[in-house]
């Protein structure tokens, strides 16, 4: 009994210590990371107004759905998958303890984004390509959804996340590799058939804007980023969201060994960090 409490004390003080130094590591503020997003928000912002006021809401469907066809359908299943809210949090565990900051920015956005994804998803209740087009006028992978299209969730989630990489990141080469893997996978969304031009463009807008302010808020609220049980309780989340991702392919059969990968190696990565390397330090004295 006495063991366990000095290793839940020991697991405590090394856990905090850590949140401090990884802290530490990650400026509250990035202007040019701001810079970017809200650039990329008002470019995304631009090509969704356009596209709907010019040709409408169907607008570059078919032409995109057509040109993505020529690509093998696992890349579009890999890509698109970016976007399922299991995978950034799978994601995150593999950083999470080293940049909290960034971590704690990314709990934010994604409130903000779920908050604008689901809001405008109630509002308008718009139907999906399978919903108004015959089944041989476009090119359908996987799952078919006919309701609730506008904005694309996927594209929220994809642009949440790599959107605060952005922010956070100093090397300009990363930050355009995280700006084209959001795009892709909203565009992925066209490519399998179940959203419209205009809903990527809004989500990765609604994403962008959802990072941007997820990163000021948590510069001016940082004190949960080093919160041990905040930081555990959204680990703990994320551990269960990354056990989902061994079984559950969300309909892209040619995903699921990528995802059950990203699964073993987000759990075996928290493991280690959170169990196996405090119990190392723990006997060692």
């Amino acid at each position: 009994m006495t063991m366990h409490a000095d290793f839940s004390a020991f697991w405590k003080q090394s856990l905090r210590e850590r949140l401090e130094t990884g802290a530490a590591r990650t400026p509250l503020r990035s202007p040019s990371g701001g810079t970017w997003l809200a650039r990329w928000a008002g470019v995304c912002l631009v090509v969704g107004l356009t596209l709907y006021l010019a040709v409408g809401y169907d607008a570059g469907f078919i032409r995109i759905n057509a040109a993505a066809a020529a690509y093998p359908d696992w890349v579009w299943q890999c890509l698109t998958v970016l976007g399922d809210e299991r995978v950034p949090f799978a994601l995150a565990l593999l950083f999470a303890l080293r940049y909290p900051r960034v971590f704690w920015a990314l709990v934010l956005a994604a409130l903000i984004a779920a908050a604008y994804s689901r809001g405008f998803k109630a509002l308008f209740d718009t139907t999906r390509p399978p919903g108004v087009l015959a089944a041989d006028a476009f090119n359908l992978i996987g799952p078919s959804h006919t309701r609730t299209s506008f904005p694309s969730g996927h594209s929220v989630t994809a642009a949440v996340f790599f959107g605060v990489l952005i922010y956070y990141t100093r090397w300009t080469g990363l930050r355009a590799l995280f700006l084209a893997l959001a795009v892709l996978a909203g565009l992925s969304r066209v490519a399998v058939g179940v959203h419209w031009p205009v809903d990527v463009a809004a989500g990765l807008f609604g994403g962008a804007l959802s990072a941007w302010l997820g990163a000021l808020l948590a510069a001016r609220w940082p004190g949960p980023a080093t919160n041990l049980w905040v930081h555990v309780t959204v680990v703990i989340m994320a551990v269960i969201l990354a056990v989902t991702l061994l079984f559950d392919d969300a309909g892209y059969s040619a995903a699921a060994t990528p995802l059950a990968v990203l699964g073993v190696l987000a759990l075996g990565v928290a493991g280690v960090q959170y169990l196996l390397r405090p119990w190392i330090g723990y006997r060692r004295g």
